[in-house]
């Protein structure tokens, strides 16, 4: 399994465990995608949260949320606008988190969970 799944994978039960539910994975429009689709419940209705999850091995190349670089969140939003669009989901509540992922040999994954991480980019 590549990391990035393996990220992925980790990040989904860690939110699972929280009593989310991931209502989408690997969601493509054109060139973007997202990671993970999910419903955060709430007293007030809960909301749909789109996870942009990084994942990495080592830190030789920085701290993995700091690869959501702004064009990167441009492709999110793109992406996550189609989503809502096709679902009829238009006038959720949305909000954009990044889940951190370091995964290192004979450890298990450090999660790492940015709430509301950036508005959507224009």
């Amino acid at each position: 399994m590549n990391v990035g799944k393996r990220g992925e994978d980790a990040a989904a039960a860690y939110l699972e465990e929280q009593g989310w539910r991931v209502m989408d994975r690997n969601y493509r429009y054109e060139h973007a995608e997202i990671d993970l689709a999910c419903f955060e419940p709430a007293e007030e209705g809960g909301e749909i949260v789109i996870v942009e999850v990084k994942t990495r091995t080592g830190r030789g190349f920085g701290r993995p949320e700091e690869a959501v670089t702004p064009q990167k969140q441009r492709h999110v939003t793109r992406a996550t606008t189609a989503y809502l669009h096709e679902r009829h989901l238009e006038n959720a509540r949305v909000r954009f988190d990044v889940v951190g992922v370091l995964i290192e040999p004979g450890r298990e994954p450090q999660i790492e969970h940015f709430r509301d991480a950036f508005e959507a980019a224009r």
